[in-house]
């Protein structure tokens, strides 16, 4: 009984030592994504401007060599903004749907 005690106090102690960092996962996830050849992200930005509230959807894909599509949907009319980047240059696009 008392070796099992140990084995579990042994294996908890070693559990709780591994634990990283706000810093060091930081860290871990900057190294990444600098090493990434491309990542897709997805998510709602939320823009305050006095007493008014803006919502957004964002989606953003990037490519190596600083390739990139940035999205801006507006949730409440639809007006949506594209920024692209190429080897070409840099284009804004805008338009808004109609239905």
């Amino acid at each position: 009984m008392r070796k099992i005690v140990l084995g579990i106090f042994l294996i908890l102690m070693l559990v709780g030592c591994n634990k990283k960092d706000e810093s060091s996962m930081l860290d871990d996830l900057n190294k990444k994504i600098d090493s990434a050849n491309s990542y897709y992200l997805r998510g709602n930005l939320e823009m305050v401007n006095n007493e008014s509230s803006y919502n957004y959807d964002v989606e953003v894909s990037y490519k190596k060599e600083n390739n990139f599509k940035v999205s801006l949907k507006n949730q409440t009319n639809e007006h949506e903004q594209v920024i692209l980047r190429n080897e070409e240059g840099v284009y804004v696009i805008n338009h808004k749907s109609y239905n």
